[in-house]
């Protein structure tokens, strides 16, 4: 099978490496500079093992692919670009297999209305995009959890094989008919990323974060949302060891390098914005989450850099606005 890693920052292009390391047929998909960079130089792998220079084939469009009926294309850009992704994906590529592995619970819906084959993958994978040309992981043995299944339910051989390859390359990944109670889970983690963002990666954030939690649960329980405990999803992560990369700090999380890149955009919509939408849906008050995805949106707007907020200000102003409304 050969894979098409659509968006190949950190996730993309840390699962792009090692199924390359391994043996396997990749095509990256990716833009600007790093596109330029992965073209010219091809991609810098970066791990605490060391750091190694993988050829690699990158494009900048699906259309630069020749789909042959034997790929399977993997959705590793953030969820407020995959719309545009996916219509032209399908512009170029027909009916194709497409495996949702990125934060939030939204792009399997949106892939669904246009895509017969798809699938939910469950994405615990410490990944580091700044400089084009490279991605960094910090970690050792277990390169992070990479569990997927059909959606909206069940397995079936395609992603059983997928699950087999990214088990092959080092990943933890297997088969899971209820993959969506995962995502749902790692949602409430992921809700946390505009914190970090606003705040600083090594921000103590404790009653912020327990109180977007606390309104996501409450979301979940009157929305009937079907999720796994906490306690379950760093259970299956505890393979994962986390290692030094010399000459480079532990950054923050997805949502914050958005902003230390200056992408222009960032991903809070679909996730604190995903809690709101349903605390929306079902009268359910969300002043925490509604708050950070209007801080998030705005600092990725103007261009500030991240940690000019201090999570007692964003409790502050979390209980104005809910006193307001």
């Amino acid at each position: 099978m050969r894979y098409i890693i659509y968006g190949a920052g950190g996730i993309g292009g840390v699962i792009g490496a090692r199924l390359v390391q391994r043996g396997h047929e990749v095509v990256l998909i990716a833009r600007g500079a790093h596109l330029g960079a992965l073209r010219r130089d091809g991609l810098a792998f970066r791990t605490p093992d060391g750091t190694v220079t993988l050829p690699v084939t990158a494009v900048g469009h699906p259309s630069e692919v020749q789909f042959g009926g034997d790929e399977a294309v993997l959705l590793t850009m953030k969820s407020q670009d995959t719309a545009a992704a996916l219509d032209e994906l399908r512009a170029t590529a027909g009916d194709v297999p497409v495996i949702c592995a990125q934060n939030g619970v939204a792009n399997e819906r949106m892939a669904l209305r246009r895509f017969s084959l798809v699938y939910g993958m469950l994405v615990v994978l410490p990944a580091v995009h700044l400089s084009p040309g490279e991605v960094l992981t910090h970690t050792t043995g277990i390169g992070g959890v990479l569990d997927a299944g059909c959606y909206p339910a069940g397995t079936d051989a395609l992603i059983e094989q997928v699950t087999a390859d990214l088990e092959e390359a080092g990943f933890a990944a297997r088969p899971d008919p209820n993959i969506m109670r995962l995502k749902y889970t790692k949602l409430l983690q992921n809700s946390g990323n505009a914190i970090q963002a606003l705040c600083g990666p090594q921000t103590a954030a404790g009653d912020l974060a327990r109180l977007i939690r606390e309104e996501a649960i409450a979301v979940y329980e009157a929305a009937g949302v079907d999720y796994a405990p906490l306690t379950e999803l760093r259970e299956r992560s505890s393979g994962m060891v986390l290692g030094e990369i010399e000459g480079q700090t532990r950054w923050g999380g997805s949502t914050w390098q958005s902003l230390q890149r200056g992408a222009g955009s960032i991903e809070t919509d679909y996730l604190n914005g995903e809690i709101a939408l349903l605390g929306a849906l079902h009268g359910v008050p969300t002043p925490y989450n509604r708050l950070l995805q209007r801080l998030a949106a705005e600092a990725a707007r103007t261009g500030r850099e991240p940690a000019a907020y201090t999570p007692a200000k964003v409790i502050e102003m979390g209980r104005a606005a809910a006193a307001a409304s």
